[in-house]
């Protein structure tokens, strides 16, 4: 006899649904999201089970972990690809259960990667850098914004950053408020970036490009900080049959439906990793400011759209690049990339 289990997780609590291989379900109950509950849960069906599904929630990590170390058979369901039978007149968190286990058992259940466990603790540190940096940038935009208002001068984002010399106060002088309101910022805009530097300088002793990765850097845009982001987020490219699946993880494609040459409305946007986006988006930035072929590109392609459009078109064609970099092993090649 061959077992299913189905684990619906939320944030405080799970549905457990246990199948046999005929579909009977055998087993249901609403847990305490405990470890230690759970495993005694699933024990009495530990030897038949063929293997559990845990929905990808954003607090999956504990749960696959504790029943990994258990020795049972692991499988992180893709929630964003699984659709119901719409005929269905009745459905809640335990039907949602049995539908994983169900799924499973007929081999069409939509996986997710269960990322290592011991690279995911450095992965997150390089995440909360990138929120730092997205603050950073909040901050500086608004001091900008106070300064050009106020005295119709534009500084730029380096002046702001500089911390050996102040060249953004002095330009609020005299002005009680508007000096206490810079200096605010300018003290967090400083604050943050020390602590963005003290993460970049931890991650870089823990973990080093491995072979597969090394040659990210030689990429326009990309430095050792974004390679290291791009190589943990990534994880095996071989799992990334063709560069458009890898793209689309991304989220450097459009999603669009079409019937009959008419659009027929659009999928989800937000499929995909929302930190890889942000990494070939920063490093479309920094290319088109350093690089003299992604400058051109970009320009080409802002004359004939907008702005926007060609920043979202080069971020597409790195990351498309990335991809082969990794998956072949080989050096990037900015001729390839943006021949005419």
């Amino acid at each position: 006899m061959q077992l299913y289990a189905g684990i619906d997780l939320h944030s405080t609590s799970n549905h457990l649904g246990v199948i046999n291989d005929n579909d009977r379900r055998i087993f249901r109950k609403k847990l305490v999201n405990d470890p230690v509950v759970i495993l005694e849960a699933l024990e009495p069906f530990h030897q038949h089970l063929k293997g559990v599904v845990v929905e990808s929630t954003f607090n999956w990590y504990w749960l696959v972990d504790a029943l990994m170390d258990q020795g049972y058979q692991l499988h992180l369901a893709n929630p964003s690809a699984i659709r119901k039978y719409e005929g269905l007149k009745h459905s809640d968190d335990t039907h949602d259960a049995f539908w994983l286990a169900h799924l499973l058992r007929l081999g069409i259940l939509p996986e997710g990667y269960i990322y290592p466990k011991a690279q995911r603790p450095v992965r997150d540190l390089l995440r909360k850098r990138g929120h730092l940096v997205r603050l950073r940038t909040s901050l500086i935009l608004s001091l900008q914004g106070i300064i050009q208002r106020n005295t119709g001068l534009r500084v730029n984002v380096n002046q702001v950053k500089k911390v050996t010399t102040d060249e953004v106060l002095p330009l609020l002088a005299g002005q009680e408020d508007l000096e206490f309101s810079g200096r605010v910022s300018k003290e967090s805009i400083d604050f943050l970036s020390c602590k963005i530097r003290q993460i970049e300088n931890s991650v870089q002793k823990k973990v080093k490009l491995k072979q597969a990765f090394k040659y990210l850097p030689s990429i326009c845009g990309v430095g050792k900080i974004l390679s290291l982001t791009i190589m943990l987020e990534t994880g095996p490219i071989k799992r990334f049959a063709r560069v458009g699946n890898y793209v689309s993880y991304c989220r450097k494609v459009p999603t669009q439906w079409t019937s009959v040459g008419k659009r027929k409305g659009k999928g989800n946007k937000k499929n995909g990793n929302r930190y890889l986006a942000w990494a070939f988006s920063e490093a479309a930035e920094f290319a088109r400011r350093y690089d003299p072929d992604a400058r051109g590109y970009f320009n080409r392609k802002a004359s004939r759209t907008n702005r926007m459009v060609a920043h979202s078109a080069l971020a597409h064609k790195l990351a498309r690049a990335a991809y082969f970099v990794m998956r072949d092993m080989v050096p990037f090649d900015a001729a390839k990339l943006f021949a005419k």
